[in-house]
């Protein structure tokens, strides 16, 4: 459905580009873009490839069970019903961890593990469980101490102060999680 839309869209500006005259503005942006797209894959590459680095060190020098046992007594409030040393467990730390640190591409594998170990130990079958929705909730709309890949993005652009958003960003992504939250476990108890 949405390559249809996409379509839809390019199709449509291509020919009001054309009908208004505009069709060498159009060529022009076509080429810029695809050149400004690739050098901004390379600057996003190079941190994600560098922040994942640090977070293979950090999971092998123990940084990131130590992380996950200062996460655990808010961790064990929120996943009641999980073993404390599951493996489950170890990869929500692990996800959360990545997220604090605004590495949202490097907290993705540790998603995709915590969701099939939470799917194992569940006996919903098919369906999400209360707790994969909970995880859900908190990947999504995960607090970011530090969110590199918006401040990388933002420097490659040239903000003179990328990270200047510091306080917008902890306040929306705390409302973000606080609302999610609590509308996933009223919603669980519900069904």
């Amino acid at each position: 459905m949405m390559n249809y839309i996409f379509g839809a869209i390019i199709l449509i500006s291509t020919i009001c580009a054309v009908v208004t005259g505009r069709g060498e503005s159009l060529a022009k942006g076509i080429i810029g873009g695809a050149s400004e797209s690739v050098s901004l894959l390379t600057t996003m590459a190079g941190m994600m490839m560098l922040w994942s680095g640090i977070m293979e060190i950090a999971e092998r020098g123990g940084f990131t069970r130590l992380l996950g046992r200062l996460l655990s007594p808010a961790l064990r409030l929120l996943f009641n019903k999980l073993p404390k040393d599951s493996e489950a467990m170890r990869y929500i730390s692990m996800n959360v961890s990545a997220n604090l640190l605004g590495l949202g591409n490097a907290a993705t594998p540790f998603g995709i593990s915590a969701v099939r170990e939470l799917g194992r130990l569940s006996d919903c079958g098919d369906r999400a469980s209360d707790d994969m929705i909970v995880f859900v909730v908190i990947n999504t709309a995960s607090i970011q101490i530090m969110p590199t890949m918006v401040g990388t993005l933002r420097q490659a652009y040239g903000s003179a102060q990328p990270f200047s958003i510091l306080p917008c960003v902890w306040i929306s992504s705390v409302c973000a999680l606080a609302v999610g939250l609590i509308i996933a476990k009223l919603l669980n108890r519900v069904s």
